[in-house]
């Protein structure tokens, strides 16, 4: 005041007009927004339909990479766990095989034999069919069926 001027008046004014600018600015990213999702195209002239498909191209080919990169990520992390999965059965095909307790049956004669996998936990089951009995009941008291768990 000792001037003539009011800081205080003159700091108002210079934040109405930063508060304007800034609200400009916002309705102005607003419509664009709008303009990307299809809505308030009525305005726009060719040219500006033009550059606007320019930029959603190259936003689509962003997004696009993007989506290939995830995918391509995604196929390396499948690829090396179904490895180590392979890695892990044939590690333990090859201790079934030096392991003498669980031998496989050969495809003939009386017996069969096969090995399967749980569903309820981690585990692996060799089973063996013994010369079939035409009076046994499946699985029940002198079944035929023989199940050895394989602990690992």
């Amino acid at each position: 005041m000792t001037v003539g001027t009011d800081l205080w008046r003159s700091h108002y004014e210079n934040m109405q007009e930063n508060l304007k600018k800034l609200k400009d600015v916002n309705g102005n990213l607003r419509k664009e927004i709008r303009q990307r999702v299809g809505e308030c195209l009525e305005d726009l002239g060719m040219e500006e339909l033009t550059h606007l498909e320019d930029e959603m191209d190259k936003a689509a080919k962003v997004v696009r990479e993007r989506k290939y990169k995830v995918i391509t990520n995604q196929i390396d992390t499948q690829r090396k766990k179904m490895n180590n999965e392979k890695e892990v059965q044939r590690r333990l095909l090859r201790d079934l095989d030096e392991d003498p307790r669980y031998g496989m049956v050969e495809n003939g004669g009386d017996y069969d034999s096969v090995m399967g996998f749980s569903n309820i936990g981690p585990r692996m089951f060799a089973l063996t069919l013994q010369p079939s009995h035409t009076n046994n009941v499946h699985n029940g008291p002198g079944s035929d069926l023989t199940t050895y768990p394989l602990l690992f």
